[in-house]
């Protein structure tokens, strides 16, 4: 009796670290989300666009990184077409006594992001049922099928089962 109140437990204790973690993450990416308002990479890119603001010419940069003023123009466009490393943009800002700051955030917050990821696959695995149960004529109510929708979000969110960010339902 007491071994199985112990294991009891122990299972818990697991269960809460991880959600203990999983808060953390969360937390962690959201005070990001918070840091970084959205800012417009500007028209002739960042690497561009401070140099300029420095009064620093490309040949300058170039010196300063101890590479050619070509790679400097290259590195400037390739940044415009999606085409420059994180350790190009890196070396770029230290070389202008900048920091090179990557992040990926939500839009909103992770639970927002979560939560519709929940409505919409609940949605979906409760139309799929509810053409079954029209086949069987035991078609719900909009309210039923709201009901039942909203039920369904509340457990994924509980239980984020593995096939959560799957496609199908």
């Amino acid at each position: 009796m007491m071994l199985c109140f112990f294991m009891g437990s122990i299972n818990g204790g697991l269960m809460s670290v991880k959600s203990i973690v999983i808060r953390q993450y969360r937390d962690k990416v959201n005070r990001a989300a918070l840091q970084f308002l959205p800012a417009a990479v500007p028209p002739e890119g960042w690497i561009c666009t401070v140099r300029k603001a420095l009064g620093m010419s490309a040949a300058a940069l170039a010196r300063r990184l101890r590479k050619t003023r070509a790679l400097v123009s290259n590195t400037e466009k390739a940044e415009m077409e999606g085409g420059v490393t994180l350790k190009t943009m890196q070396a770029m800002a230290e070389a202008m006594h900048c920091r090179f700051v990557y992040a990926i955030v939500p839009e909103g917050s992770v639970e927002a992001v979560l939560d519709a990821r929940a409505q919409k696959k609940a949605h979906d695995m409760v139309l799929e049922a509810s053409r079954h149960m029209a086949l069987e004529e035991q078609r719900l109510s909009g309210a039923q099928l709201a009901f039942e929708t909203d039920r369904i979000k509340e457990d994924l969110l509980r239980e984020m089962p593995p096939r959560f960010w799957d496609d199908e339902s």
